[in-house]
């Protein structure tokens, strides 16, 4: 179904359910192409869009196929395969065999207004510096203006108006303005959002309240906790309790609690130790030693050291501060042990199988409450799926509200270049003219399935 009167034209690379075409309908865009790989991510899609993206864009997009039809914003939010760093190879050369080559045919060919590239922290870390050079080069090798410094913003550190969710879950992104005339070259071309300051004020460490987007029921099919992992937390509770006690409301350790080490206190640590385990060591063998016989009478009376406490349950990592129980945390069961936070925000969404416990509803999040989370309105219809696939995309997911964000500061930010032609000026037209916050146009989705 066409959007009426559309201010620009967008497509929707490795769209997922959708996130980024929430976020750029909004803005008043419309979706004109939209690829998804995973089948039951692309159903979704059709059903709330009304758009099969089902296909694989190396068939749509390469060197002599461009199904892709010519728009004004490019979002992707792109696997990244190592690029090769052997011989000279470079740019464009280089990029081939990977996703980010398939994009670049793409810029290529339509030389779309804006460039919108979302991808994990990671890409703009030391291990990936090569990668993340040849995106930035190709980029300005095809007429762009897009800054060096990454950008890399949180959905936590916007406010509930702007669209802001309880959620830590840091991206970087890759906003770049078509500038074939080099309108203000020489100019320092700055990130277009930080993670290291929030917006308007918000104080994303004390302000946010988790339970305005969670249900207060108790009981939500599928997302009980075990007989298992309710053991696991009562032990790891009363043992909270009892430290608060004996350190006289002293904040526990921050250094994760290892209680296999406990019973090797007297052991010198191994000669090759890494430095970090080293420490950690050494901390728990003192902490044993201060606290030996009540952790001793603890562990027997739980279990601790038996078959029921996998190893990774005989560890905590407390990051939650003055939080008075365990219960009273958001919870992660991690293969590194129960991490446990404050239930202001939460860790982000993965696509695996450790979505958060919300100690308080003694449950884990629902699925529709991780869709609130990414920013997707409860209109949002998953049919008749698996949690465990809801949760998956979610884990996958853009959060709608980062990136209404991001594109907005990025329009903002290239102004200059935009209003030089018809296409850029609609673009900037979009932005001035919506609200700071996606929600209230979500608010009427209705799901077209």
């Amino acid at each position: 179904m066409a959007k009426q009167n559309p201010k620009f034209q967008f497509i929707d690379l490795f769209a997922g359910v959708g996130g980024f075409h929430a976020a750029l309908s909004a803005l008043g865009g419309e979706c004109v192409y939209a690829v998804e790989i995973d089948s039951k991510a692309a159903e979704v899609y059709r059903r709330n869009w009304g758009i099969d993206p089902l296909g694989d864009i190396t068939q749509d997009a390469n060197d002599e196929v461009m199904n892709v039809p010519p728009h004004n914003v490019l979002a992707a939010g792109f696997p990244c395969q190592p690029f090769s760093k052997s011989g000279a190879q470079k740019g464009m050369d280089e990029a081939r065999g990977t996703l980010y080559w398939n994009i670049l045919k793409i810029i290529q060919t339509h030389k779309p207004e804006v460039v919108l590239l979302e991808n994990v922290r990671n890409l703009a870390g030391p291990r990936h510096r090569h990668e993340w050079q040849i995106i930035i080069e190709t980029l300005r090798d095809e007429g762009y203006r897009v800054s060096e410094t990454p950008a890399i913003f949180s959905p936590h550190l916007l406010p509930p108006e702007r669209g802001g969710r309880p959620q830590v879950r840091e991206r970087v992104f890759i906003t770049a303005t078509h500038n074939p005339d080099n309108i203000g070259e020489g100019l320092p071309v700055l990130p277009v959002a930080t993670n290291t300051k929030a917006v308007g004020g918000w104080d994303s460490k004390d302000d946010w309240d988790l339970y305005e987007i969670l249900d207060r029921e108790f009981v939500v099919p599928g997302c009980e906790l075990s007989e298992s992992e309710t053991l696991w937390i009562d032990a790891w509770d009363e043992f909270v309790e009892i430290m608060w006690e004996r350190r006289e409301g002293r904040r526990l350790p921050g250094f994760p609690i290892w209680a296999d080490s406990w019973k090797h206190y007297r052991e010198p640590i191994p000669v090759g130790t890494p430095a970090w385990k080293a420490s950690h060591l050494t901390k728990n063998y003192d902490f044993y030693a201060a606290h030996r016989k009540v952790l001793d009478d603890w562990a027997e009376k739980w279990g601790v050291f038996t078959d029921a406490f996998p190893a990774s349950r005989r560890k905590l990592e407390w990051q939650a501060q003055d939080t008075p129980r365990l219960w009273d945390t958001v919870m992660h069961f991690r293969p590194s042990g129960i991490r446990a936070k404050r239930p202001t925000y939460l860790p982000a969404l993965v696509a695996i199988t450790q979505t958060s416990i919300v100690g308080p509803l003694k449950r884990r999040l629902s699925p529709r409450e991780t869709a609130r989370l990414q920013g997707l309105p409860d209109s949002f219809d998953f049919g008749d799926q698996k949690p465990s696939a809801t949760y998956k995309q979610m884990g996958n997911g853009v959060n709608v509200g980062a990136v209404y964000h991001v594109l907005r500061a990025h329009v903002n930010r290239d102004e200059e270049i935009l209003k030089h032609t018809e296409l850029g000026r609609a673009i900037l037209d979009a932005v001035r003219e919506t609200p700071d916050s996606p929600d209230e146009h979500l608010s009427h989705h209705i799901p077209r399935g």
